[in-house]
């Protein structure tokens, strides 16, 4: 009598549990020349050491990880998660690329976009700062997925974000930072490009960008004038413009003076070095330290008397 067979039992894949659609193998292979970045993507693609590590490893081993990609209406796919990847094995030679395709409306494709890049070990504040706004932005138009049993059947509800703290909880949550930090990072977008850049080559600190991001766009022009002309710019300065009242008011001279009567005192330690090279000019190579010092000094007096006569 045959054994009877015991079922086997399935283990969902990561792909299935985040609901990426399974394929026969996984995957298809297609052309790198039907794939469009996505729209105002906010991940840098750089070639850098890091870049050329990923060539290298796609030389020797292949893809290891397939690239999300969803179809466009106009043909081609558009790039969800892999431009970087699609960036090396372009550089690697190669013409195709294993990708998983999947369908996913506009709002659904930015927060997968963010949610596969915010994770990495190195970003950029600008990156994570655009790409939470981003996600911020699709949340509060498509809302927040909740599963709801009715009458045994499972089904999927969604339910608005209205309130902007809660948002930013969820969005930090998810990113593993806190909501204050979200809504800090969220303030780096309010940056001219050019500022936002400082922060990224940290030229300036996340800290005073975001209290330069609430000022107007005419006055971060300044500061960044003014970083540019004088290659200094402290905390103490843009603490000062804000305390400074009627700021939107505020006029190019007014603010020139703030900055520079912020700026620190120049320490004075009251000391003059001579050197013997210098002093032995004017005096015998064998009077002693002590007698020349002795003489400087009385010529000293003597010419603080006379400036004082020409001041009367």
């Amino acid at each position: 009598m045959a054994a009877n067979k015991k079922p086997k039992i399935h283990f969902e894949s990561v792909d299935e549990l985040l609901g990426v659609p399974v394929m026969q193998d996984g995957t298809e292979v297609i052309k790198i020349r039907d794939i469009h970045p996505f729209k105002d993507h906010p991940f840098k693609v750089m070639d850098d050491d890091k870049m050329d590590e990923l060539v290298e490893s796609i030389k020797v081993n292949g893809v290891l990880s397939p690239v999300l990609v969803r179809p466009r209406e106009e043909g081609g796919y558009e790039m969800i998660s892999g431009h970087r990847r699609m960036h090396a094995c372009d550089k690697a030679g190669l013409d195709s690329i294993p990708a998983i395709i999947k369908e996913m409306s506009d709002d659904e494709a930015v927060i997968a976009m963010v949610d596969s890049n915010v994770q990495r070990e190195e970003i950029l504040p600008s990156e994570r700062a655009w790409s939470l706004k981003m996600k911020m932005d699709a949340m509060k138009h498509q809302g927040v997925k909740n599963t709801s049993d009715e009458e045994g059947t499972c089904g999927t509800q969604f339910h608005k974000l209205d309130d902007g703290s809660k948002t930013r909880e969820l969005i930090g949550s998810e990113a593993g930072i806190s909501g204050r930090q979200v809504q800090k990072y969220l303030s780096l977008t309010d940056l001219i490009p050019e500022l936002l850049d400082w922060v990224d080559e940290k030229k300036i600190t996340i800290m005073m960008g975001v209290d330069i991001s609430r000022f107007d766009k005419e006055l971060q022009g300044w500061i960044l004038e003014y970083r540019r002309d004088n290659g200094i710019l402290l905390q103490d300065q843009i603490n000062a413009l804000k305390e400074l009242k009627n700021l939107e008011n505020i006029t190019k001279y007014t603010f020139t003076a703030t900055m520079n009567d912020a700026l620190p005192e120049k320490k004075v330690n009251g000391r003059v070095n001579l050197s013997e090279k210098k002093l032995n000019r004017y005096f015998p190579a064998r009077m002693t330290s002590m007698e020349r010092e002795r003489i400087i000094l009385e010529l000293l007096e003597e010419w603080k008397e006379r400036k004082l006569k020409e001041e009367v």
